[in-house]
């Protein structure tokens, strides 16, 4: 069965990222400052522009050519040119850690939950908040089986919440979640 995602909410952009675990690490990686489902078609525009999305040339990508190729419109992000770095720094740090394999962060020695997420947090680009609503992406959506994954994702991780990407299923489950920051930013500025 194949995995049906609304991340991005292109058909094109979810198969990637259902597929491929490097592209819903760089999805993760650029949502911020930018709306969610922006973010996670960023992999998919990074394939168009290559022709694959492959970790050793990202990796071993010039630098200034891979920020141009970033920036070039479509370009990844709003801020395209750090973006770029960032991407490049967790690809790097995927072969030079993981041997090229992305999905090694959570499978590799069948690892808890509390270690993926000590890996994940680990990734260039990734913080704490990153790493565990990667984590509950990780457990909601890709069936991941980590014992204590949902604490470790902590709030991100509870059953039937609507707080991150992780709860994204549709254009619904968007609505809910995009209403959720609203509330919790509007909260936090009349603190």
């Amino acid at each position: 069965m194949t995995r049906k995602l609304h991340l991005a909410g292109e058909p094109e952009a979810d198969a990637l990222l259902a597929r491929d675990p490097l592209a819903l690490l760089i999805g993760m990686l650029l949502d911020q400052q930018i709306p969610m489902e922006v973010a996670f078609k960023g992999p998919q525009k990074l394939v168009t522009k290559m022709g694959k999305l492959d970790v050793h040339e990202i990796a071993e990508y010039d630098p200034d050519a891979f920020a141009t190729l970033a920036t070039t419109p479509p370009g990844i992000h709003r801020y395209g040119g750090a973006m770029a770095k960032r991407v490049q720094a967790l690809c790097q740090y995927i072969v030079e850690t993981y041997d090229g394999k992305a999905d090694r962060i959570w499978k590799q020695g069948k690892p808890d939950g509390p270690e993926i997420f000590r890996r994940l947090k680990a990734l260039p680009g990734y913080g704490e908040q990153k790493a565990k609503i990667f984590l509950a992406l990780l457990g909601k959506q890709f069936a991941l089986k980590a014992e204590g994954w949902r604490e470790a994702a902590g709030a991100y991780g509870e059953d039937g919440s609507r707080r991150s990407i992780a709860d994204v299923t549709s254009a619904e489950t968007l609505a809910e979640v995009r209403a959720f920051k609203k509330a919790t930013k509007a909260a936090a500025k009349a603190k």
